[in-house]
């Protein structure tokens, strides 16, 4: 079986394209491995970037609500900056679970 590519193996061309493709896939600076890194970092990006294009569209809806809705924005405050009255008390309860 070796013996039907034998011929093969000893012609120079055989073996220069066969030490480019070892080389190119192992040994270059944008080798066979990096590309596929490369290839995932950008797919875990796009999947950021899809992450955060949701996010801003949320936010933006939520910035839109608080800006024409005064008791929405008395909401928000009172909820996220614990703002209160003057004749008010604040009591926060927290979960053990979280």
């Amino acid at each position: 079986m070796f013996r039907k590519f034998s011929p093969r193996l000893k012609n120079k061309y055989v073996i220069a394209i066969l030490v480019f493709l070892i080389w190119m896939m192992f040994f270059d600076r944008n080798n066979f491995i990096h590309q596929i890194r490369l290839v995932s970092t950008l797919n875990g990006l796009d999947d950021q970037r899809v992450y955060y294009l949701e996010e801003i569209k949320k936010d933006s809806a939520e910035l839109s609500t608080l800006l024409n809705d005064t008791s929405q924005l008395e909401r928000f405050a009172r909820e996220k900056y614990l703002m209160k009255k003057d004749n008010e008390d604040i009591f926060i309860v927290l979960d053990k679970d979280k």
